[in-house]
């Protein structure tokens, strides 16, 4: 394992975080006022943090929008990369990224979770000895097909500290040979859950603002359920897509469906139609998304971010694939996994029997000090 480079002034240290994607925003939040804290409080080394966002998310309801309600600073550089063939997109975050890192060579490049952009900021620190931590390392789906998946196992694989939210995450690394025999402590550290932080950092303010989201979508407390759809699995297989719209159309209670880009224009050119009981509207900032998955019946969803914060407010999640990289969520009967069979869809809506979960398996959302404290030592040692 590479060793953190020691700065040539022990008491100032860069560090890199890259982002491109509306989930890392979500973790980035936290982490960024996690260093501020850590600046303030006089201890050693005061860290200049700089953001470097690839403009994978580029629409302003995604990227902008929540950088200014979760107050994440600018970055110090938008890549602009936009939407486009994995292939594509990743060559243009390698090329655009590689003289950035090259003429700060931060002490550490910080990635999240499991983009592209994640992916591009793992190789570009590997090919330039840069050391690399990875935010919300060791989930695993099972799915290689995913390519989520196949960047999480590369980002952890080329990691010099690996921050777990969970334990069954310390263990699918421990399983891949990546807690060194006697040094599980050195490399892969339980940090919990940043977005569990975020959540808890903003939701008191989120709810000031329910009455007013509710009445914009004609909604009640409780009664109405919450879609989010955008992954590859079901974007991709338009027939797949069909079917899940079709099931949500028939629902008992209005569905809010928040339309991802991505989302959109498959729907759009495939002629699907959103009527019955759905509701599409444009991607909602993060403060209005918590407050409405808090008071929903039920969230259907096939994001791995939004089962954790249906988890965390205590609403039962309807998952809309095959498997997920939390399987605590299902463990204790918070979440169920249904694919995009209609009749496992409808069932889980209608089911009652939902366990009222106790379990706080992803830390107690300190997780973003916890990061900084270990990234700060290592920079040190």
């Amino acid at each position: 394992m590479r060793h953190a480079a020691s700065s040539t002034n022990a008491s100032r240290a860069t560090w890199i975080s890259v982002v491109g994607a509306r989930p890392q925003f979500v973790k980035l939040a936290p982490v960024c006022r996690a260093i501020d804290a850590h600046n303030q409080s006089g201890a050693l080394p005061l860290i200049q943090h700089e953001i470097i966002h690839t403009g994978q998310h580029y629409d302003r309801e995604i990227a902008e929008l929540l950088f200014e309600q979760m107050a994440i600073p600018q970055p110090s550089h938008n890549l602009g990369v936009g939407s486009s063939s994995h292939g594509t997109q990743l060559a243009r975050m390698l090329q655009r990224m590689e003289p950035l890192l090259r003429d700060s060579n931060p002490q550490w490049i910080i990635v999240y979770g499991d983009t592209n952009s994640t992916l591009a900021g793992a190789l570009l620190a590997a090919r330039l000895q840069i050391p690399l931590a990875h935010v919300e390392a060791g989930c695993r789906s099972g799915d290689l097909s995913m390519p989520e998946e196949q960047n999480r196992i590369v980002a952890d694989h080329l990691s010099n500290l690996l921050f777990v939210a969970s334990q069954s995450a310390a263990d699918n690394l421990k399983r891949e040979g990546l807690c060194e025999a006697g040094r599980h402590d050195r490399r892969v550290v339980f940090s919990g859950d940043v977005m569990y932080d975020a959540l808890l950092q903003h939701l008191s303010y989120a709810e000031r603002r329910l009455d007013e989201n509710l009445r914009q979508f004609e909604l009640e407390r409780g009664q109405y359920y919450l879609l989010t759809l955008h992954r590859a699995e079901n974007t991709g297989d338009r027939e797949r897509l069909a079917t899940i719209l079709r099931t949500v159309r028939s629902l008992d209670l209005p569905v809010l469906f928040p339309l991802h880009p991505r989302t959109r224009q498959v729907v759009a050119a495939s002629g699907i139609p959103l009527n019955g009981s759905l509701r599409p509207v444009p991607p909602l900032g993060f403060l209005e998304m918590i407050a409405l998955e808090k008071n929903a019946r039920k969230i259907l969803t096939d994001s791995g971010g939004v089962q954790k914060e249906a988890f965390y407010l205590g609403v039962p999640c309807v998952t809309l694939r095959e498997r997920t990289e939390w399987p605590e969520t299902v463990a204790c009967g918070a979440n169920r996994i249904v694919g995009s069979d209609p009749e496992a869809l409808r069932r889980a809506v209608k089911d009652e029997a939902f366990t009222n979960w106790q379990a706080t398996p992803y830390g107690d959302g300190k997780s973003a000090q916890t990061i900084v404290n270990h990234l700060a030592q290592a920079a040190n040692a």
